[in-house]
């Protein structure tokens, strides 16, 4: 039997940034549920007392599935200045 992989008891929030003007945030993180290892992408709204809430619109996937989305948001953002899209200067 191989080693069992660690959990996490809570949320690692790796990242984050303003989704738009209403304040709605765009929160990566990773976590453990269920036993499964998850990454986390998630629009976040801002609630009545100024607090980031998760809503349900993003994504969840395990772990071992994160270097194929870095592949496919890499793939997107060349494509996306291939088009003319973004330019060269636009924050990563």
């Amino acid at each position: 039997m191989g080693a069992r992989k660690p959990e996490l008891a809570e949320p690692v929030v790796v990242d984050q940034f303003w989704a738009n003007r209403r304040l709605d945030a765009i929160i990566v993180d990773l976590s453990t549920y269920q036993g499964h290892n998850l990454v986390n992408v998630r629009k976040h709204a801002m609630d009545r007392d100024g607090k980031l809430k998760p809503t349900p619109k993003g994504v969840a996937i395990k772990i071992a599935r994160l270097p194929d989305l870095a592949k496919a948001i890499n793939k997107a953002l060349a494509k996306a200045r291939e088009l003319g899209l973004l330019d060269g200067s636009d924050a990563e």
